[in-house]
């Protein structure tokens, strides 16, 4: 490949070049590599992808494909404006090729039905990264395992099912590698594709879906933490998979198969209506006909349009309960759509979670009840939760009232009162040793015991797993930090403990990502049933002023604290804090230690990181190491970009060009 101007992109595109070479060769690819990307290209080699695979291999294709069917129209309008560099494919869920146009230059063949593009055939691709994702994904030349692709980009974004939440497909636009390019340009045209195709999708939904679907829109709309369920599948609003787990989400899916049922065991257990009313039999309500409520058409709501509110709180009516209008019985339509009907919502408690509930609403379509929405409602009791002695702010040494941190506390606190294993689990960094010396500390036992796993000291966990088994129940509490990084023996010897004795005072950290093996995963599966997740920093940024002031060293005498100005604050608001509280930390250290100037910390004295605004755009893994590279060498020259310019052998100018196009010129 022959370049004139070697800029920050080209270099990375070549260093990825001679990473993936290292890496085919049996060597380690280096630093400078992505650690999913290097994690992909492992899967790859374990699957046993050939690197110089011909084609992909071919798998029997779907006869009736609802998928193809749904995307043909938009799909046959965009086909038309393709050009020969530009090629068009439709993936489905099982990383199989269903259909393509374009492409002549990138070698997309128009007989794709049946490709195999899974990792486990051809290695790390965009279509199967956006699946397991769930995002756009782009991946460029080298970063691709196949020989085959390593002049070719590809952009995949994926198709959402409207009703299940999860991944029907991707549309994958796939264009030959160019030097210096920022993002992928067809990345727009993959988006319209995908947005045209999902809308297809939607209006060809079975109506109980959309009617779901939309009760769910609604509530996601005022805010709140929502599930639809319908026993089959969940719609979760990212709110509610933080505040519920995976044990009270399956319950809640339980509840709403048993109304399901119990709607479908006869009139006499189906939706009733307010007591002294619904004397007649299904579809008649006071003596109107289906679809007339008190002389009105169907769908006509008292003379409000669909959905009104009045200026009342959501479920509130002038008075009446939800669903109700002016007297009329439970069932009647509440602003849903067309020939749905809501009951009145039950509440349930969340036992994992003090204080926090659920309202189950039944959705109701055609005299049937189609499934649930589940709202989740945190408790006056539990707003404050930081007041009580059982409040986390007692635990010594965390800061946070975040509802992200408060329901994560809250929770291991509850679990901790029994001297039973707790499982903390987390990104690097966001407090899970803290929070597990303040939960061992409250128990009042004897000082716990640490081991950190990542220190790989032989024989500490099967010397504490013994003297547990053979003594009278007086053995010390043991804080076992890195569970990832256990070895054989140690795993052993405490699955061999937690069978003879389920409840033993072990709290465990664990970071996900790190690859396990098979005796490791069942250890990790015994303590998850008792786990917590704690929230990464970038998820509760309302906690950072307090972090700060909690963070900042005690000042030596005549010195005033450190406080921040609102500038740095938003900027350090805007971080991604991929090292979560413990990379906050340090920044604290850092500005201290360096700044001599008085007054509140402002946006300039930060690290220049932090002074740059973060991507406007998910960035590929390719443009992460330019941005990384030259975030790095201006720190390392002070700001100066004429150095850092040097220092990365190109010109002034082609920095700044770089800079404006990652957002960085502001800083």
């Amino acid at each position: 490949m022959t370049t004139i101007d070697d800029t920050p992109a080209d270099s990375a595109l070549s260093a990825l070049r001679r990473a993936r070479d290292r890496f085919l060769s049996g060597r380690p690819p280096g630093d400078g590599v992505p650690e999913d990307l290097a994690e992909a290209w492992r899967r790859a080699r374990f699957f046993g992808v050939p690197r110089d695979l011909v084609a992909p291999p071919r798998v029997r294709p779907p006869e009736d494909s609802p998928l193809l069917a749904a995307a043909r129209p938009a799909l046959d309008r965009v086909a038309p404006t393709l050009g020969g560099e530009m090629g068009l494919v439709l993936v489905d869920s099982r990383c199989r090729a269903l259909w393509s146009a374009g492409g002549r230059d990138t070698g997309t063949s128009p007989d794709v039905a049946g490709l195999d593009l899974s990792e486990q055939a051809v290695g790390h691709n965009s279509a199967a990264l956006a699946l397991r994702t769930g995002r756009r994904a782009e991946v460029h030349g080298p970063e691709h395992f196949l020989d085959l692709w390593q002049e070719v980009s590809a952009v995949s974004v994926p198709l959402y099912e409207p009703t299940a939440g999860r991944p029907a497909g991707t549309i994958t636009v796939v264009t030959p590698l160019g030097e210096g390019r920022i993002g992928h340009p067809a990345a727009a045209v993959a988006e319209a594709t995908a947005h045209a195709v999902e809308t297809e999708l939607l209006g060809r939904a079975r109506p109980p879906e959309r009617v779901l679907l939309d009760a769910y829109l609604r509530r996601r709309a005022d805010g709140a933490a929502v599930a639809a369920l319908d026993g089959s599948s969940r719609l979760i609003s990212p709110e509610a998979a933080r505040l519920l787990s995976h044990e009270t989400l399956a319950r809640l899916e339980r509840h709403a198969t048993a109304l399901r049922r119990d709607a479908d065991a006869g009139p006499e257990d189906a939706d009733a209506g307010p007591e002294g009313t619904d004397a007649g039999p299904e579809g008649a309500r006071s003596g109107t006909p289906e679809g007339a409520r008190s002389g009105t058409p169907e769908g006509a709501r008292s003379g409000t349009p669909e959905g009104a509110r009045s200026g009342t709180p959501e479920g509130a009516r002038s008075g009446t309960p939800e669903g109700a209008r002016s007297g009329t019985p439970e069932g009647a339509r509440s602003g849903t759509p067309e020939g749905a009907r809501s009951g009145t919502p039950e509440e349930i408690a969340v036992p994992d979670v003090p204080g926090l509930t659920v309202r189950m609403t039944r959705v109701v379509h055609g005299g049937e009840v189609i499934g649930a929405v589940a709202t989740v409602c945190p408790a006056a009791r539990w707003a404050g939760a930081a007041e009580r002695p059982g409040g986390h702010d007692r635990l010594p040494g965390l800061v946070g009232t975040s509802t992200p941190w408060r329901v994560a506390v809250s929770r291991a606190t509850e679990l901790a009162r029994a001297a039973e294993p707790l499982l903390l689990i987390g990104e690097p960094g966001v407090g899970k040793t803290a929070l597990a010396r303040a939960l061992l500390d409250r128990r009042g036992a004897a000082a716990p015991r640490l081991v950190d796993a990542a220190e790989q000291v032989a024989g500490e966990v099967p010397g504490w797993c013994r003297a547990l088994a053979e003594g009278d129940g007086g053995a010390p509490p043991l804080l076992l930090r890195h569970a990832e990084r256990l070895g054989q023996s140690d795993v052993a010897a405490l699955l061999s403990l937690l069978e003879e004795r389920p409840a033993v005072p072990l709290v465990a950290t664990h970071t996900p990502g790190a690859p396990t093996g098979p005796c490791l995963s069942r250890l990790l599966d015994v303590l998850s049933a008792r786990s917590v997740t704690l929230p990464p920093l970038r998820e509760r940024v309302e906690d950072i002023p307090a972090l700060l002031a909690g963070l900042a060293r005690r000042p030596s005498p005549g010195r005033p604290p450190l406080t921040w100005s609102l500038d740095a604050r938003r900027a350090l608001e805007q971080h991604i804090w991929p090292g979560n509280v413990a990379e906050l930390a340090h920044v604290v250290r850092e500005v201290a230690e360096r700044r001599r100037a008085t007054g509140p910390v402002r946006r300039e004295e930060l690290p220049y990181g932090l002074r740059v605004p973060p991507a406007t755009r998910r960035l590929s893994g390719m443009e992460r190491a330019e941005r990384t590279a030259i975030l790095e060498a201006l720190r390392r020259h002070g700001d100066n970009k004429v150095r850092a310019a040097e220092s990365l052998g190109i010109g002034r100018a082609t920095l700044y060009r770089k800079l404006r196009a990652y957002g960085m010129d502001q800083a």
